[in-house]
């Protein structure tokens, strides 16, 4: 079957996802009309800007991945849906993490979220992998997925670290969204070549 329909639905999902984290973003408490009215709301702001991030760089990469491949099966449909539904759970994460000034316990399950939509991200590849053969623009493209394995590993150490120092763990997910904010260009490279 084509890709079309999953791509549109996933775009129609992730475009959900941002606009309930924006929905969750409230005016000051009392009517307060001054800057120092937002300086409470700071950490709820931060964590929608990390949530907004991350989910523009799922967004954009599973863009470049789709164009590498030309047809789908159930099996790609199941890694599609195993990745939208740890997507799915960011705005909670993000509300609870920011409503709570980046305490341990949403920090970690905030790192969860993020570890499990990239286990997702990871097994949509293989999927797509699987189904287009070894010798594929994407096989090629992906290769061992260096980028992707060390993902892992940070978010599995902010995990970790949330619980001794959850801004430390807050520092190696915005590391791993820095190492993804300019979307894959491995895959354009061997489209076009």
């Amino acid at each position: 079957m084509g890709k079309g329909r999953l791509e549109a639905f996933s775009d129609g999902v992730i475009a959900i996802l941002i606009t309930i984290m924006v929905l969750e973003l409230k005016v000051p408490h009392g009517g307060g009309a001054g800057l120092a009215d937002l300086w409470p709301l700071l950490p709820v702001f931060l964590s929608y800007v990390l949530s907004f991030v991350f989910l523009g760089i799922y967004w954009m990469n599973h863009h470049h991945l789709l164009q590498a491949v030309r047809h789908v099966d159930g099996r790609v449909l199941w890694a599609n849906m195993h990745l939208l539904f740890w997507l799915s759970l960011i705005p909670f994460t993000t509300a609870w993490m920011g409503e709570n000034d980046f305490a341990e316990w949403p920090v970690a399950l905030y790192g969860i979220v993020l570890l499990g939509s990239a286990i997702g991200y990871f097994s949509l590849t293989r999927a797509l992998i699987a189904r287009h053969g070894d010798e594929s623009v994407l096989a090629k493209a992906v290769g061992a997925d260096v980028k992707g394995r060390i993902s892992l590993v940070m978010y599995a150490a902010g995990i970790g670290v949330a619980f001794v120092e959850p801004l430390a763990a807050c520092a190696l997910y915005v590391a791993v969204a820095v190492m993804w904010l300019l979307p894959d260009r491995r895959i354009e490279r061997h489209l076009a070549g």
